[in-house]
């Protein structure tokens, strides 16, 4: 492993925010997660989208004083995912830049698999993972969502879902750069810009195999409902049909099909989202 460390071909950064809506103990695990990698990182960027509480404040405080490659920057105001990670990349010192959550669990050799693939496969622009989602206990997993793994599979997955589980992304900056990089769009500023990438011909990739463990459940699902929700995909979709990328049957399905799901009560989403939208969890399906 410490030869992968000190070859500058395997430097990166890990770009974090966090808010004070955070439960703390989710967050230390997740930062904990990041630095017991069997690949650390050369630096992990996280930005403080506003102030947070004490506890919050308190985990990093403990985390920095430990790791000398925890970086912080501090927003006076929240500003959304999209700035934040927008204002994070840009602070991100190494090209190959992991996408990590304040609230996941990476598994202990997700970034020593992601390097290893985009040190194999240069012309990839952005690699992500199949995730194991839990409610309670990462050894409780209750759905998988598995993700097409070949750039041509995905530019038409993309379509008609997120080609990526955001936390697991792990891509090449100077490329995600040359698009505009992170911006704010509502909810979607993953998705907006994976279509920007599939629209300037970058390509897409991802690893057969859950690298993360996700916090889903009713809590998850409550957040992905509502017509915030619905108005923020309207106009993603428009985006996509204006660049070619969907064309209007595909709009109008689309449409359709998404805002029943987001104004749908949560215990039906739950349904729709663990039996037509995920993987089936058997014993032999979950990995560690």
């Amino acid at each position: 492993m410490q030869e992968l460390q000190v070859n500058k071909e395997n430097c990166f950064s890990v770009l974090m925010a966090v808010y004070k809506k955070e439960q703390p103990l989710f967050f230390k695990e997740a930062l904990r997660s990041v630095f017991e990698q069997s690949l650390i990182p050369n630096e992990v960027v996280l930005v403080k989208d506003g102030p947070l509480t004490e506890e919050l404040e308190q985990i990093i405080v403990d985390f920095s004083s430990k790791n000398e490659q925890l970086k912080v920057i501090t927003l006076e105001k929240n500003q959304g995912l999209g700035e934040a990670l927008r204002i994070g990349l840009n602070a991100c010192s190494f090209d190959l830049v992991a996408r990590m959550d304040s609230d996941d669990i990476c598994k202990p050799y997700r970034f020593e698999k992601q390097i290893a693939f985009l040190k194999e496969h240069k012309e990839i622009t952005i690699v992500g993972s199949w995730i194991e989602e839990f409610s309670d206990c990462k050894e409780e997993i209750e759905a998988i969502r598995e993700l097409p793994q070949e750039d041509k599979q995905l530019k038409i997955f993309m379509k008609w879902r997120n080609p990526f589980n955001h936390m697991t992304v792990m891509f090449r900056k100077k490329d995600i750069l040359a698009v505009g990089g992170y911006q704010p769009f509502y909810l979607l500023e993953d998705y907006y810009l994976w279509n920007r990438l599939a629209n300037a011909n970058y390509y897409f990739a991802n690893i057969g195999e859950s690298l993360l463990w996700a916090r889903g459940g009713y809590t998850m699902l409550e957040r992905r409902g509502g017509w915030k929700y619905v108005v923020s995909e309207s106009k993603l979709l428009k985006f996509m049909y204006r660049s070619g990328r969907i064309n209007i049957v595909e709009f109008g399905a689309n449409l359709m099909m998404k805002s029943i799901i987001r104004l749908i009560g949560k215990h039906l989403r739950h349904t729709i989202y663990t039996f037509f939208l995920r993987k089936k969890v058997t014993k032999t399906s979950v990995s560690v």
